[in-house]
Order: C-alpha cells, then sequence, then structure tokens
C-alpha cells in the first residue's frame, strides 16, 4: 500500500511544541538551582504563559490538526480505541490516547503558571498577581505550586516521553519526525493543514498579542516595586 504523505502540522504548531519543551526543562532547571536563577525561573514561566495563550487561541484558527475539535474524541471512540478498532484518522494527528495527554498537560502547566503568579517565597521574589488577592490565596497558590503542580509537570512530562517512546519503538508509529517536518505518511488519505505563508503570519500576530498579554502582566510586579 502506498502510503500518503500529508501535512499534519503545521509550522506554528512545531515551534510552539519545542519551544515549550525548552521552557518546561528550563523551569524545572531554575527553580531546582534557585538564587539569582530564580529570575530566569520567571522569564521562562512568563515565556510559557504566552505560549500556552497562543495555542489555546491556535486550538480554535490554526491547521486542520492542531486546532482542538481535531482531538476532543468521545469516551465511545477512546474505548473502541484502546480495544484496537481505531478510526482510520485516529493516528492522523493526535490519537485518543494522546489527545487526553495534551490536555492533561496544557491543564497541568496553565495551573503552573497560574499559581506561579501568585506566589511569593517570602524572600526576594514574588509573583504579580498576589497583591491583588489576600495572603490566604497567596499561601495555597504558593504550596501548590511548589509542591502538588511541581510533582504534576514532572509526573505528566515523564508519562509523556515514555508513551513516545513505547508508540516508537514498540508499535513503530513516526511520532518525532512529524513534529520536526511537518508532514506524515499514512495509509489513507486525510486533509491536510493549512500551513501557508497567511497562516503563518496569522500565527505571528496570535503569538505578539500573546506575549503582549504576558508582558503587561509582568509589568504588573514592577508596577508594585517587586
Amino acid at each position: 500500500m502506498t502510503p500518503h504523505t500529508v501535512r499534519i502540522w503545521d509550522l506554528p504548531t512545531r515551534l510552539f511544541h519545542w519551544a515549550l519543551a525548552a521552557c518546561v526543562i528550563g523551569l524545572v532547571i531554575t527553580a531546582k538551582v534557585g538564587g539569582n536563577a530564580m529570575e530566569w525561573h520567571f522569564r521562562l514561566g512568563y515565556a510559557v504563559l504566552a505560549l500556552l495563550v497562543f495555542r489555546v487561541v491556535w486550538g480554535l484558527i490554526g491547521g486542520r490538526w492542531s486546532r482542538f475539535s481535531a482531538f476532543l474524541y468521545s469516551p465511545a471512540r477512546l474505548v473502541r480505541y484502546l480495544r484496537g478498532n481505531a478510526h482510520p484518522e485516529d493516528n492522523a494527528g493526535h490519537s485518543p490516547l494522546g489527545a487526553l495527554s495534551v490536555f492533561a498537560l496544557l491543564a497541568v502547566l496553565g495551573a503552573q503558571v497560574g499559581t506561579g503568579l501568585l506566589s511569593d517565597d517570602e524572600i526576594a521574589f514574588a509573583g504579580p498577581l498576589t497583591r491583588f488577592v489576600s495572603n490566604t490565596v497567596v499561601g495555597q497558590a504558593t504550596g501548590y505550586h511548589k509542591e502538588i503542580g511541581q510533582y504534576l509537570v514532572l509526573g505528566l512530562v515523564a508519562l509523556h516521553v515514555l508513551a513516545v517512546l513505547f508508540y516508537v519503538l514498540v508499535r513503530k508509529h513516526t511520532l518525532v519526525r512529524p513534529m520536526l517536518g511537518g508532514d506524515k505518511a499514512l495509509p489513507v488519505p486525510a486533509a491536510p493543514s493549512r500551513d501557508d505563508a497567511l497562516s503563518r503570519a496569522l500565527a505571528l500576530v496570535v503569538l505578539a498579542g500573546s506575549a503582549g498579554l504576558a508582558w503587561w502582566i509582568s509589568s504588573l510586579a514592577m508596577a508594585a516595586g517587586f
């Protein structure tokens, strides 16, 4: 059977994926190092905020397989996939199981960034939104950010990597190459993702707006004299 080469991941989605991975690694390292590295921890946190906002918007207007509607599967379809009765398009973009991982990661990272904006180490660093909430909320956010949230992020990232290794090494699925080049060889034809100059220009506009929002939130700390 001749495989069909289809553009699955548009360039904005691919850049988002690898930029987010790099930022998360940097956040883990700077959190463990502490001290002056916390300056970079905050900067990377704002970068992740911008990336998450971008991904939410791009999940609504991006390429065919980057849209949430393309991998928002019903429980019945997930069960069929787990039983080995996959739909022909289940492995084109995110599989039903992979979709759960994506949504979980976005939710956990969103919670981690959100609580980071409300955290205070009571030494030298405080999130830009701490002045808008009570000390009780700040304490709860700080506790979650440093304990539960941190381990949830590490656990989901580890699970994500292990799942990729399982699909690549055991099921022989090609996952990494499409996320680098964008194209994927499929056994059946599938609608490609739009990935032209106009869509990439639109992604730049969305990213600029997301970065602007993250910068504005970061400026609240400077306005408060932190």
